[in-house]
């Protein structure tokens, strides 16, 4: 068994540690460590503290020069990185004033990227996510959430969950993938059986003896799927051991109701949201994710993240990373502007791609720097937390480090 390694110290330790998961944040309650040092072996946190008070004979030390603020790694918990082709073309249609409906009939849309994921191997796949997995760990996310819904079949989701299962053997990053068979309705289905009771009863049961997902989600929406029609979806998705989470309230409402009847994990994007969603999401378990990725890459409003927190409701912020509406795949960039927007606080934002966004994927070993939790912290060249968010995303991490090990 090697030795303990002590690591630091830095100007400011951030553990994101004593912070409740729901409600409003005060920077006063950010605990900040001066001068800190992270004990790490065997990939986990043995200790976390004042870097001097750390040391002994019994550890080795790795020495952190000049400035250095330390932050758990992020968590980006809402992705579609996985995904053939490109949507450059829709993004210059939508710019230049083109409708959802008239880009979809100019062959563009999501059925567009369901067309060149299709057409993609495995392989190629792959390589995508740990092309994209590489740009993130730089940025300083440690822990991914990936999902599927771009194969729109048995065999070309499980494709398309394969990859990620197989990428997540490639990359340092840890990816968390999630079933996303309903993202909406298969144009080419001409079978007689309904889609969703196809993927039921030969999908799910694939996935659980592969292991390849202990996640479904649903994207609930009047071009995709109604309530009404994903209910038997989830319900049997429940009773199969799947986490649910959901696409919800992103253009109209009724999304964040079916997440709070089937005490969904997370309900993502809520621009639609009303004052009636947002106090049924406080007074839930169900964990509200903001997506200002999609909000830019559409230009339509954000996430009443604001409101949310104000009620009591436990906030996570994630990239939305994909090839159509979020292209950018910048978490720290979107969070930080989603803050300047919605008037979060620096902890706010920061415990929303960190400890509450840990929560979102239902992990509870990452987003803080606390003993037993998974050694995964990002380092920045500064001597206040405060310049992260300041410089809106440009400000890079200088050093990242992935259980224990220093990748970048």
């Amino acid at each position: 068994m090697n030795r303990p390694l002590l690591i630091g110290p830095f100007t400011q330790l951030l553990p994101m540690t004593g912070l409740p998961l729901k409600g409003a944040l005060k920077d006063e309650q950010l605990h900040i460590i001066e001068n800190g040092g992270i004990l790490v072996s065997e990939g986990k946190i043995l200790k976390v503290g004042v870097f001097d008070e750390l040391k002994s004979d019994d550890v080795d030390i790795q020495h952190i020069e000049g400035q250095k603020v330390c932050l758990p790694g992020f968590v980006d918990s809402h992705t579609h990185i996985c995904f053939g082709g490109t949507r450059a073309r829709d993004y210059a249609y939508r710019n230049a004033g083109k409708t959802y409906l008239e880009i979809a009939k100019a062959g563009g849309g999501i059925w567009d990227t369901v067309t060149q994921t299709r057409k993609a191997s495995q392989e190629e796949l792959v390589k995508g996510i740990v092309s994209r997995s590489k740009k993130h760990l730089k940025n300083g996310i440690t822990t991914i959430e990936v999902k599927s819904g771009y194969g729109l079949s048995v065999d070309e989701e499980l494709k398309m969950l394969r990859a990620i299962k197989r990428a997540n053997k490639t990359t340092n990053a840890s990816l968390v993938p999630t079933c996303l068979a309903a993202h909406m309705k298969p144009k080419d289905w001409s079978e007689d059986n309904d889609y969703l009771d196809t993927i039921i009863n030969e999908l799910f049961p694939i996935i659980k003896t592969e292991n390849l997902a202990n996640r479904v989600d649903a994207f609930v929406e009047e071009s995709a799927f109604s309530p009404e029609e994903i209910k038997p979806y989830f319900k049997k998705a429940k009773e199969m051991g799947f986490d649910i989470t959901v696409h919800a309230d992103q253009f109209t409402t009724g999304g964040s109701q079916v997440a709070v009847d089937f005490d969904a994990v997370s309900a993502d994007h809520l621009e639609a949201s009303t004052e009636k969603e947002i106090q049924l999401l406080a007074k839930s378990n169900t964990i509200a994710t903001a997506l200002p990725g999609a909000s830019i890459g559409l230009g339509c409003a954000y996430t009443p993240a604001r409101k949310i927190l104000d009620a009591g409701g436990a906030l996570s912020i994630a990239s939305d990373h994909n090839p159509g509406s979020a292209p950018m795949g910048d978490l720290l960039t979107q969070a930080s502007i989603l803050g300047t927007f919605e008037k979060l606080s620096n902890t706010e934002v920061l415990a929303g791609i960190t400890s509450r966004a840990a929560a979102a994927l239902r992990l509870a070993d990452r987003g803080k720097l606390e003993t037993g939790a998974v050694a995964d912290f990002v380092v920045f060249p500064t001597d206040n937390y405060q310049e992260i968010t300041y410089h809106q995303g440009q400000l890079k991490p200088h050093m990242v480090w992935k259980k224990g090990e220093q990748i970048h």
